[in-house]
């Protein structure tokens, strides 16, 4: 898989998987007909990173920077995981979230080299064939979308491959997946995003988007042809619109081994953060009133496994539904609103709820709730205001609050002003990565409640059992496993989160807990020579062989 595969001089140093560029040595070089295609000094990974690390510090934006890597990583991918592995915690904003936004949003302008796989509807007809190609025979991680709803940026059509090519990405650098088995994939149905249409650098199909129908008629094409080629694959869904999310994610994920990371993955890292978060606040999960301002399909991901988690501590469901609050851009979710959809109404209150009430709105679900906790998922900058944070510290000694909105331009209130107006009080996680912040006299860095720490481990111990399915227990799992990792378990004083450095033992970690799932529940079947050996082989390390 990793081989040569009998490539030569340009057609070798133009392979991503396998160029070594100056790290060739001399013997390679004779045998590759290299000589004279590269300088004469046969370079160590070592020398390479640090070339490449101070052209990175010389690029003067962030999508400089995110430029920069991405030609690296399609002109050398070795030495693009040591550089981002060995840089970690400054890399990562950069290839995920924030800047890559920013990337998709200038997707058709920064295009450099192909990546993937662009599927585009007028095209469905050569599926089977695009996928049949032999440079994907290792694949076992796939990450699709189809742009309609890039983090908070709206419908980016293709430019949203930007989303799994940086998903991917992490697969590799946090959980040691080798980029070989990996396959990045832009489903094109189009855009209404009219300012990508009228675009004369727009690199995707020029059309409105297909819906109904045709759009279920293509999704589900989609997924038989990859039931087809790759039969043990992970298929993972990411940034599809609220309308489609869910419904796709229920349809097939009995079908073949799949989730969706804006649901679920979201779930899953939200719930171990708050649950590191109830261990440092010394009280327990059952008392706790969670708020969550976004009622879509991440805000209504974190209810439900929240709402399980609530059920094995004890309480029946409607116990656990009378701790959840989910709050959309119209207010608290009530039965009778008729813009509710299918997936909200367990969680929308009885009107009766309300009865008393002057409105539904944010400000005065926390004045009448006293919430504990306070998620956000909205997309909507500065919705946690000042008044709705200092209102909800008055009820609470120490107030957990998550903006997880991404990018950081649509993050819910600022992790500074939260330590502000919580006299030093609030616990705080972010979706996107903030500078540290002065906390009780002290500089403290800010919990990037992100789901690289889910789904990377989620990814190995699946693919390494051949799981058939992801379930929620394997999510609560990854949960939990977080939680039990949390410094603050140590000192309740320190972060909910492990270092961004430490992500990749994390992931081990819970790779081995979900291999453990899904080979005690049959999901998933015990690997021959053995779980830890099998983990073990998996996690590639980006250095040359």
């Amino acid at each position: 898989m990793y081989e040569s595969q009998n490539l030569t001089d340009y057609a070798l140093l133009s392979n991503p998987i396998l160029n070594k560029g100056t790290g060739f040595t001399n013997e390679e070089r004779t045998r590759f007909g290299l000589h004279g295609l590269l300088p004469p000094y046969v370079a160590t990974i070592e020398e390479q990173r640090l070339r490449s690390y101070l052209i990175f510090q010389s690029k003067t934006s962030p999508l400089e920077k995110y430029i920069y890597l991405r030609d690296l990583q399609d002109s050398n991918e070795t030495l693009f995981y040591n550089l981002v592995y060995h840089h970690l915690e400054e890399m990562m904003p950069i290839i995920y979230t924030p800047t890559v936004g920013e990337g998709c949003l200038n997707f058709g302008r920064i295009y450099r080299r192909p990546r993937g796989l662009f599927i585009s509807y007028p095209n469905r007809h050569l599926i089977d064939e695009m996928l049949r190609n032999p440079r994907f025979n290792a694949v076992d991680v796939i990450v699709v979308s189809d742009g309609e709803r890039i983090l908070g940026l709206g419908d980016q059509g293709a430019g949203g491959m930007g989303i799994p090519i940086g998903k991917l990405a992490l697969y590799t650098a946090c959980a040691g997946i080798h980029p070989a088995r990996t396959l990045p994939i832009l489903l094109d149905t189009g855009t209404d995003n009219l300012n990508l249409l009228k675009d004369p650098l727009y690199i995707g199909w020029r059309n409105r988007r297909i819906r109904d129908t045709e759009y279920d008629e293509f999704i589900d094409q989609f997924v038989k042809a990859i039931k087809k080629r790759f039969p043990h694959a992970l298929l993972q869904w990411e940034d599809f619109a609220q309308i489609n999310a869910t419904p796709i994610l229920e349809k097939y994920r009995k079908e073949l081994c799949t989730f969706n990371d804006d649901i679920q993955g979201t779930a899953a890292i939200a719930t171990g953060t708050l649950l590191a978060a109830i261990y440092a606040t010394n009280t327990e999960l059952i008392d706790q009133r969670i708020v969550i301002a976004g009622g879509g399909s991440a805000g209504c991901g974190i209810a439900s496994l929240l709402i399980q988690l609530f059920i094995k501590s004890g309480l029946s469901q409607e116990e656990a539904l009378e701790r959840i609050f989910l709050v959309d851009r119209l207010g608290l979710l009530i039965d009778e609103a008729e813009e509710l959809l299918p997936f909200q109404r367990l969680f929308a209150k009885k009107k009766s709820f309300i009865a008393n009430w002057s409105g539904r709105e944010l400000k005065e679900v926390v004045e009448k709730i006293h919430p504990t906790v306070l998620i956000g998922v909205s997309g909507q900058p500065s919705l946690f205001t000042e008044e709705i944070i200092r209102e909800m510290a008055q009820h609470v000694e120490h107030p957990i609050v998550f903006p997880l909105s991404n990018p950081t331009s649509r993050v819910e209130a600022l992790p500074q002003d939260l330590i502000h107006w919580t006299n030093g009080k609030a616990l705080i996680g972010t979706g996107s990565p903030f500078a540290p912040i002065l906390k009780n006299g002290k500089l403290f860095s800010v919990d990037q409640t992100n789901n690289s720490y889910v789904f990377p481990g989620l990814g190995l111990g699946l693919t390494v059992t051949r799981a058939q399915a992801v379930t929620d227990q394997m999510l609560i799992i990854a949960a939990q496993t977080i939680a039990e990792n949390s410094p603050a378990r140590q000192n309740k004083d320190a972060n909910l989160l492990p270092r961004l450095s430490e992500i990749r033992e994390l992931s081990l970690e819970i790779a081995r807990a979900i291999a453990q799932e899904a080979i005690v529940t049959g999901i998933g079947t015990e690997p021959a020579d053995g779980l830890e050996t099998a983990l073990k082989k998996a996690m590639w390390e980006p250095i040359y062989t």
